[in-house]
C-alpha cells in the first residue's frame, strides 16, 4: 500500500482545494489528509481564516478522497507525521516548490500544480466569500505580494495584466497564474485589482477598475494629484466599491501599538516627529532613471508621511522642501519640513544616501525611538528624562507586511469598516496633494 499525505487549512473550500485532494488521492492508495488549526496558521503567519476547523474537516470528509484525516497543530508535526504513519509520498500545491524539500531524505515530494482559475459559479454559491485578486503591475512589489497573498484566506491571485505581454507572459509563468492581453479580459476574470504599475499610471488604472466594477487596492503613492484623490475616492463611494492606498505601514500591527502608545499621554504632548526612509538603489533602476516620476521623495515619502499625519494631522500650515540630486536631475535625497500649530516635523528620503532610518516622536515628558526598519514596525522604547526610564515593546511583523493591508482590504471588502482609520480617505488626499506639490517645485527647479 502507497500511502500519501498532504496538509492544507482547507478555509472557504473551492475546487481548487477539491482538486489538489483528487490529485493527491491518485498518487497512492491511503491518502492522509492534515488540517491545521488556527492557532498554527496564525503562529505561521496565515491570516483571516474563517470557517472553524470541524467546518473544515467536514470540508474536506465531504470529498470522499481522505482516508484518514489528522490535526496539524505544531511545526515539525510533517516530519513526525510521516515517520508516523509510514508515509511514501508527501504532496502540496506547486506554490510551495523547493519549501519542503528537506522530507525528501524521508520520503517522495511531490508538488501538485495550482488551479490557476476560480469558478466564478462557485463564489456566487458562496455569497463571494473568496475575492479573484489580479495584478497590474510585474515589478518587484509585484513579485512580493505574491506569497503574501498566499499567506491570506479568502482570496485567490486569478493573474496579472501588463500591456508588455511579453513581461506579463514571463510572470505568469514563474507564478504559475494566468496572465491577460487585454484589460478586457482581466476584468472579466477578477472582483478585485491590485495596482502595481509606475506610479504615473495609478490613476487611469484606477478608474477603470473602479468604472468595471471592481474593488481597488493601490501601491503607494495612489495618485499624484489632490484633485485625482478626490475624484477616485467620490467614484469608488457612488459605486459601493473599496479604494485602499496600499501603505503596508499603517495596517501592520506594531505601527499600531505605536500609535496607540504615542496617542496614550506616555511622552506627554507630541511637539515634534522626525521620519527617515533610506536605501541605496541600484542605479540603473527605475526610481533613479525616470527623470519625471522617478527619485527619492515620491518613492519613499509616502511612508515618512504617514505617522506625521497619524499623529500631528494633516492641518499643518506650511510644508517645505529640500533636495540633492545626482547628474541626471533626480533627487536622490529630499527633506521636507512641516509646520503645525504647536509641532515640527521631518521628513528625511534617500536613494542614493544612505542614513540611520529612524522614526523619533518627541514629547513632553520623553520621545518613542523606532529603530530602522521602522516602516515594518516590530520593535519600539519610550525613553525619558531619566536614562534607566526606559519602556520597550514588541510586535510581530511577518514576511514582507504585505498580508496585513491585504487581510484589511479583504475585511473591508466584506462590510468590515474596522480598518477604515487605519489609512483614512483625507489622509491620502493630504499626501496626494503634498505629492503634487513636491512635483511643482521639482518642476521649477
Amino acid at each position: 500500500m502507497v500511502k500519501v499525505i498532504t496538509y492544507g487549512t482547507f478555509d472557504l473550500f473551492h475546487e481548487g482545494h477539491y482538486r489538489l485532494l483528487e490529485r493527491a488521492k491518485k498518487l497512492g492508495d491511503y491518502l492522509i489528509v492534515g488540517v491545521t488549526t488556527e492557532e498554527y496558521d496564525q503562529a505561521r503567519g496565515k491570516l483571516n481564516v474563517i470557517d472553524s476547523l470541524m467546518t473544515r474537516i467536514e470540508n474536506v470528509k465531504k470529498t470522499g478522497f481522505a482516508d484518514e484525516i489528522v490535526i496539524e497543530e505544531s511545526a515539525g508535526q510533517k516530519f513526525r507525521d510521516i515517520k508516523k504513519y509510514d508515509v511514501d509520498i508527501f504532496t502540496v500545491g506547486s506554490d510551495w516548490v523547493g519549501q519542503f524539500d528537506y522530507l525528501k531524505d524521508y520520503c517522495q515530494v511531490v508538488y501538485l500544480e495550482r488551479t490557476k482559475d476560480i469558478s466564478s459559479t462557485m463564489l456566487r454559491e458562496q455569497n463571494k466569500r473568496i475575492q479573484r485578486i489580479g495584478i497590474i503591475g510585474t515589478g518587484r512589489i509585484a513579485r512580493r505580494f505574491i506569497p503574501e497573498a498566499g499567506r491570506v484566506s479568502g482570496i485567490s491571485v486569478q493573474g496579472v495584466y501588463n500591456p508588455h505581454i511579453e513581461s506579463a507572459a514571463a510572470f505568469a509563468k514563474n507564478y504559475d497564474i494566468n496572465y491577460y492581453e487585454s484589460l478586457e479580459q482581466f476584468f472579466r476574470a477578477v472582483d478585485a485589482v491590485y495596482i502595481a504599475s509606475p506610479h504615473e499610471t495609478h490613476y487611469e488604472y484606477i478608474k477603470a477598475s473602479l468604472l468595471q466594477g471592481k474593488h481597488v487596492l493601490c501601491e503607494k503613492p495612489m495618485v499624484l494629484k489632490k484633485i485625482q484623490a478626490e475624484e477616485l475616492f467620490d467614484c469608488a463611494k457612488r459605486r459601493n466599491l473599496i479604494l485602499f492606498e496600499g501603505i503596508k505601514t499603517a495596517y501592520c500591527p506594531g505601527f499600531e501599538k505605536l500609535l496607540g502608545i504615542a496617542c496614550s499621554g506616555a511622552i506627554g504632548s507630541i511637539k515634534s516627529i522626525d521620519a527617515c526612509f533610506t536605501k541605496l538603489e541600484d542605479e540603473n533602476s527605475r526610481e533613479l532613471t525616470d527623470l519625471q516620476y522617478g527619485g527619492s521623495f515620491l518613492e519613499l515619502g509616502s511612508y515618512c508621511m504617514l505617522p506625521i499625519m497619524k499623529l500631528l494631522g494633516h492641518e499643518y500650515e506650511r510644508v517645505s522642501f529640500d533636495t540633492v540630486t545626482g547628474s541626471n536631475g533626480l533627487d536622490i535625497l529630499t527633506k521636507a519640513y512641516f509646520k503645525y500649530p504647536n509641532a515640527l516635523a521631518t521628513v528625511t528620503c534617500g536613494l542614493g544616501v544612505k542614513s540611520e532610518g529612524q522614526l523619533i516622536i518627541s514629547g513632553t515628558k520623553g520621545y518613542i525611538l523606532v529603530e530602522a526598519p521602522w516602516w515594518k514596525t516590530n520593535y519600539f522604547e519610550v525613553r525619558r528624562e531619566n536614562p534607566g526610564d526606559v519602556e520597550k515593546f514588541s510586535a510581530r511583523f511577518l514576511g514582507d507586511g504585505l498580508r496585513y493591508e491585504l487581510s484589511d482590504f479583504l475585511s473591508m471588502i466584506n462590510g468590515s469598516a474596522k480598518s477604515e482609520f487605519k489609512l483614512t480617505r483625507g489622509e491620502s488626499i493630504k499626501m496626494a496633494e503634498i505629492m503634487e506639490m513636491f512635483l511643482a517645485v521639482k518642476g521649477e527647479k
